[in-house]
């Protein structure tokens, strides 16, 4: 009995330790569904809805670009892209590896993926491989249970189906880089992995771009999508109509063959840009998905620098073809006549010169009696020598900057230069110095300090043949929008100034109609069969300076020293519809570039009726 008694006691104890240990565990587990279905129910409950639901952006489809024809220079294509969300792998060196085995990754691939890390929030998916083909996608996607955060996503890639063509005007896109990602907006690139690097496609990143829309989606334990709970659709960029013409622009670039050069090519009455050519050229689709590091150097070291935009870029002497402009200064500012004459005899003496140094002509035996017609046609030298003497550096600056020299024209293209119009001061400001009359001289020809780019040329040409009224240059002809597809057209925008008699224009005109037409034109011979008349000036200038006592030998000078060619032009000279400049470096005589930018308006001129393609022949 006393071992009963004891046992008993022993058994009603453990019973009560049990009992007490059950009641706090129970106490427990309350207090703890307590706390998470009450206190931390706003977080748990989050937390769970991600889990579950998951919220993507849906990036825009980028606008599409087209000519003033309708034709197709930028469009999208469907293509397979690998993408990876950092914050859902766990060891991410082990899953690029394990990807690497199953598709082709360079090391480009993996060195543009960490960049673009830096400048993505962890959260977000990012791109990886793009431009994957069927096989590729199709082992991704037996592999998929093997690596969460990885999926493979079709989306619209740009492409260029024109290929060179117009590729310094229309630009490219690239991967959004760090820099870039500082200054967007974070919220409407999510989801987007390009923008715009260079050209138009730069120039009106925000017009191209569009909206992003965001959509939630039901996802399973795996990832996938289950079913799409909520979406905001995106809003596509808008699409952009230009005023070139690709098939001009084509006519351009093959004028030019496999010279340095460029040619612009513009409607003078509005600005519209028919033309931008710069060559030699390149094809901007190595761009899109990122160019290998072998073909870049290629392309940089290239002597040809197809990377160089010389219509924005290039900065000239304009030679000769500054004349016409001087010209007019000269007449406007009375400094000379119409009818007044400068003896050529092949050089010029600057007056007062002890040293009597000899500013030469092209032509070694002169031309004799000029008028300032006759001047232009033949090209004279020795009558701009004397005619900037007599006007001054300063009011020649002051006439030629109404024009738009020295100046950026405005073109919708980032990256324009300026140019160069000296004046006096300009001197004393940069280089401290005093003006010298000689450099007056220079300036007077389109040499010395004097420089422009062919745009410059074109717009000045085309202010010129509008008879004092100016024209902003563009590209970009009307905008579409996607949301509504209302089309707002661009309108130009002008500017004007009168010279004190309006005759003196005509006196340029004539004469730039000679040196085509006439019978001692520098471009006599391109203006033969013309069945509309040209008004133009050849241009040569020099890339070096020569000694008093020597000659320049084309023959014995390497070709990178060999003067540029210029040619502007307008057509047809009574209601001019197109102006052309042409610049070729190293092309050595201006006559010689004449006839690229007759084949120029030929084409645009029997495309738009004014001139019939037999008559043309």
């Amino acid at each position: 009995m006393g071992d009963y008694s004891s046992v008993s006691r022993l058994f009603k104890h453990r019973i009560n330790v049990a009992a007490i240990l059950c009641v706090l565990m129970v106490a427990g587990l309350f207090v703890r569904l307590a706390g998470l279905q009450i206190v931390e129910y706003a977080h748990f409950s989050v937390l769970s809805e991600n889990n579950r639901i998951r919220v993507m952006a849906l990036p825009p489809n980028r606008g599409l670009i087209y000519d003033r024809n309708g034709v197709i220079l930028a469009e999208n294509r469907p293509t397979f892209h690998l993408e990876l969300i950092p914050e859902q792998i766990d060891d991410l060196e082990a899953t690029l590896k394990a990807l690497s085995k199953i598709v082709s990754l360079s090391e480009r691939d993996v060195s543009q993926f960490r960049s673009s890390m830096r400048a993505h929030q962890p959260f977000e998916s990012i791109s990886l491989r793009t431009r994957l083909d069927d096989v590729e996608v199709a082992r991704l996607a037996v592999n998929r249970h093997r690596f969460p955060g990885m999926d493979v996503s079709a989306r619209l890639t740009r492409h260029y189906p024109q290929g060179e063509s117009a590729v310094h005007t229309i630009g490219y896109v690239g991967r959004i880089n760090e820099k870039e990602m500082q200054r967007i907006d974070q919220g409407n690139y999510r989801g987007t992995s390009h923008i715009g690097k260079i050209g138009l496609e730069q120039f009106y990143e925000d017009e191209l771009h569009g909206t992003v829309g965001q959509q939630s989606v039901e996802v399973n334990a795996e990832g996938r999508i289950i079913s799409v709970v909520d979406k905001v659709p995106p809003v596509a960029g808008n699409n952009l109509f230009l005023s070139l013409d690709i098939e001009l622009q084509k006519v351009a670039e093959a004028a030019l063959g496999d010279q340095y050069g460029s040619v612009v090519a513009m409607v003078p009455k509005t600005g519209e840009i028919l033309a931008l050519a710069s060559t030699p050229t390149y094809d901007p689709n190595l761009f899109v998905h990122g160019i290998s590091y072998a073909k870049y150097e290629e392309l940089q070291t290239s002597e040809g620098k197809p990377l160089f935009n010389r219509v924005l870029y290039g900065q000239y002497p304009p030679g000769s073809t500054i004349k016409p402009f001087v010209g007019l200064a000269g007449l406007e500012t009375r400094t000379v006549g119409v009818k007044e004459e400068v003896n050529c005899r092949g050089y010029y003496l600057l007056p007062g010169d002890k040293t009597e140094r000899k500013y030469r002509d092209w032509k070694k035996t002169g031309h004799g009696h000029v008028d300032i017609e006759k001047a232009i046609v033949q090209s004279c030298d020795v009558y701009f020598y004397d005619l900037a003497h007599r006007m001054g550096i300063d009011r020649m600056h002051d006439f030629l900057a109404k024009f738009n020299f020295g100046e950026k024209t405005g073109i919708d293209l980032y990256g324009e230069r300026s140019g160069l119009l000296p004046s006096s001061d300009w001197k004393a400001a940069v280089h401290r110095r005093v003006w010298y009359p000689g450099e007056t001289l220079s300036a007077g020809i389109g040499q010395g300090y004097v420089l422009t780019t062919p745009l410059q040329l074109a717009v000045a040409t085309a202010t010129l043949a509008n008879k004092g009224e100016s024209v902003q240059p563009h590209l970009l002809k009307s905008i579409q929008s996607t949301e509504t597809a209302e089309t707002k057209a661009i309108e130009p925008k002008t500017g004007k100034f009168v010279l004190r008699n309006p005759a003196y224009w005509d006196v340029v005109h004539r004469a730039m109609r000679n040196v085509a037409h006439g019978a001692r034109g520098t471009a006599r011979g391109t203006g033969r069969g013309m069945s509309y008349e040209m008004a133009g000036k050849t241009g040569t200038s020099q890339v070096f300076g020569i000694a008093q006592d020597e000659e320049y030998d084309e023959e014995t000078v390497a070709r990178k020293l060999r003067d540029h060619g210029l040619f502007i032009a307008f057509a047809p000279v009574e209601n001019p519809e197109i102006v052309v400049a042409v610049v070729v470096e190293n092309g050595e005589h201006g006559s010689w570039m004449a006839p690229i930018a007759r084949e120029v308006m030929d084409h645009y001129l029997m495309k738009t009726g004014s001139v019939n393609k037999a008559a043309a022949k």
